[in-house]
């Protein structure tokens, strides 16, 4: 019994990592020392003294935001509601585009021959930065309003699109397996098998990105 317990005593031995794994964190080291060097000149760090040089006239600046001026409030009231506005249309075009296309970028439900040019326009769309699409849509519909919808909406849709097709991706099988038993058609199972187990993510990702597209908006 004694040398039982000495032995439930006894501290596991502790994983050594080997050789090969060792060497291969230090040339993850070594790549992000070098990247940083690399990097350092050409992103202006060298000149970060500036920014503390600049002191005093950054508190100058930020200042002012300490004394608004409210004299014209109904145009800021007027433009801070034209805003959320646009954050609601941008999000509801966005959704509107990206349900069919997560689902075609879902390789559990469409075939490779789609999933594989979907997700990359999808990847297309959401690089894009909204000014980007915001001056193309302007071309279009000329200033306003729209053309910030339009931009949102385009972009967002490349967004939530690949968050939508991860979270389609990941569902339980066995349910969308019973419907089709039942000779449902395919769109019955996405409708009956699919969407009632990914709709709170959804839904989750749609709150997420109108946050996002509240800020943009006001940017555009």
């Amino acid at each position: 019994m004694v040398e039982t317990a000495v032995a439930s005593n006894t501290a596991p031995p502790v994983p050594q990592r080997s050789p090969r794994d060792r060497a291969f964190d230090g040339l993850l080291w070594l790549g992000l020392g070098a990247t940083l060097i690399w990097s350092f000149l050409p992103s202006g760090m060298g000149e970060i003294g500036d920014a503390f040089a600049g002191g005093d006239r950054m508190a100058t600046f930020l200042a002012d935001f300490t004394s608004p001026s409210f004299r014209y409030w109904e145009t800021y009231l007027r433009l801070m509601l034209e805003t959320v506005q646009m954050a609601v249309w941008g999000t509801v075009l966005s959704v509107v585009l990206a349900i069919p296309f997560g689902l075609l970028s879902s390789a559990n439900l469409s075939p490779a021959w789609a999933v594989f040019p979907v997700r990359r326009l999808m990847d297309l769309l959401r690089s894009i930065n909204e000014l980007v699409f915001a001056l193309i849509f302007v071309v279009a519909v000329g200033l306003g309003p729209l053309a910030g919808v339009l931009a949102l909406g385009v972009h967002t849709a490349g967004v939530l699109a690949k968050l939508f097709s991860e979270a389609v991706e990941s569902i339980d099988a066995r349910p969308i397996e019973g419907i089709r038993t039942t000779g449902a058609a395919p769109l019955e199972e996405i409708l009956y098998g699919v969407i009632p187990q990914v709709i709170p993510l959804w839904i989750s990702y749609t709150l997420y990105r109108f946050e996002s597209n509240v800020r943009a908006a006001a940017v555009l």
